[in-house]
């Protein structure tokens, strides 16, 4: 049964979704969750007939959002730091945090350390496309400034990510550039499309178009640009909601029309949902780590759980790690 850590003081909202979101999660799959936080603000929080399910370590310490990263080393009180060393300690098989999303990260890494050939940690998320698809986008956040050697690792990383964690059999592996041609990109994508020609799956040079329409399943790029891309994704969504609403609400037919629609509305809002995915994995650490949304509600807990579970149980490091030996025996 999997054991995991959760930041239960992380977040924006404080202890209390996170708690709850721990309970959601506890009535539907089998798992032992380690809510590491102020016991004081935790245990209210509890159901009785839950807290026999529910262990809880004592952190008085917490990392606010505009604290830096670097100090979470220093802050071994901090409920993340707590948290992660139960990974690191193997007390825990991966931790769940809602909180400062670069202490996670930073902690994770130094902490509970690589994969063996991993020589940098990768941020990944799902971005939507057609016919309820899911395009795996890495680096999203975790390194701004990338070698051709870390693009590569990011490739096997995001294909064995898609092939054991989301079931996809044959992942199309594309690396982010100005154009299709070889030719395009910077001298860092150039030269790791060179280092990918042998790798199963790559299909070349993809635009940004491309991580919507449905014709790739791992799209690899530094963090810089990933983070880009993932936060214009997310603006861009919260206009085009706005901008319907804003319709809907000027125009009696269109409300009329909303009513009929009201299904597709809410079919497309789970389509773009960050609570839906639950956070970010930072994959190519060893254990698992689920960095979430500071906003995180508790349906968005219960989700990021179940992907730390999922994460788990289907064994993508080890898969990693042998790839990455054999290119490196090559």
């Amino acid at each position: 049964m999997a054991k995991i850590a959760i930041d239960a003081m992380g977040g924006d909202f404080g202890p209390e979704p996170i708690v709850k979101g721990t309970i959601l999660a506890l009535k539907e799959k089998e798992f032992e969750p380690i809510l590491v936080g102020r016991r004081a603000a935790i245990l209210p929080l509890i159901p009785k007939k839950f807290l026999s399910k529910i262990t809880i370590i004592e952190a008085n310490d917490v990392i606010n959002m505009n604290d830096a990263a670097t100090d979470a080393l220093k802050r071994r009180e901090s409920s993340i730091y707590k948290a992660v060393e139960l990974v690191r300690n193997g007390e825990a098989d991966g931790v769940v945090s809602a909180g400062h999303s670069g202490a996670t990260m930073s902690l994770a890494t130094l902490r509970i350390g690589r994969l063996k050939y991993v020589s940098r940690p990768a941020l990944v998320t799902l971005m939507p496309a057609r016919d309820s698809q899911r395009t795996v986008l890495l680096d999203v956040g975790a390194n701004t400034d990338c070698k051709p050697e870390n693009l590569v690792e990011f490739a096997v990383m995001g294909h064995y990510y898609a092939k054991d964690v989301l079931g996809i059999s044959e992942p199309r592996t594309g690396l982010l550039a100005n154009g299709e041609e070889e030719s395009k990109g910077n001298e860092v994508t150039k030269e790791t499309f060179k280092k990918l020609g042998n790798f199963d799956g790559f299909i070349g040079n993809v635009e940004g178009n491309n991580i919507f329409d449905g014709s790739v399943d791992v799209i690899v790029c530094d963090g810089f640009i990933g983070n880009l891309v993932l936060k214009s994704s997310e603006g861009v969504a919260s206009t085009i909601s706005y901008f319907l609403k804003d319709y809907i609400r000027r125009s009696p037919v269109a409300i009329t029309g909303a009513l009929l629609m009201r299904k597709v509305f809410k079919l497309l809002k789970k389509e773009t949902d960050y609570a839906e995915f639950g956070g970010a994995p930072l994959i190519g650490i060893k254990g698992c780590a689920i960095v979430g949304h500071g906003k995180s509600n508790s349906k968005a807990i219960k989700n990021a759980i179940f992907q730390a579970i999922n994460y788990i149980d289907t064994g993508v490091n080890e898969h990693i790690e042998k790839h990455l030996k054999e290119r490196k025996e090559q």
